[in-house]
């Protein structure tokens, strides 16, 4: 083995144990990911969300238009709100 072969592998030597630490490489990027998507594909039965039907809607917008909109009820409650 001459000189030029002998230096070639000795600065191959430490490329050899470049590996990633992830075996994976990326899997754990990927399952975080995943963790914090609820549902990308979500099938809804029925009403998709709660004030959602047309109908109620509807019915909603008329007694707006008619001005007989429904008044809200006030919450009472028992603790008092400071700013100091």
């Amino acid at each position: 083995m001459n000189i030029r072969n002998l230096a070639v592998a000795l600065m191959l030597v430490p490329l050899a144990a470049c590996t990633a630490n992830d075996t994976t490489f990326g899997g754990a990027v990927r399952h975080n990911v995943a963790m914090q998507v609820i549902d990308p594909d979500p099938q809804y039965q029925g009403t998709p969300m709660e004030g959602g039907d047309g109908e109620v809607i509807g019915k909603a917008v008329e007694r707006y238009k008619k001005g007989a909109v429904k008044q809200t009820v006030s919450v009472k409650t028992t603790e008092a709100v400071s700013s100091k």
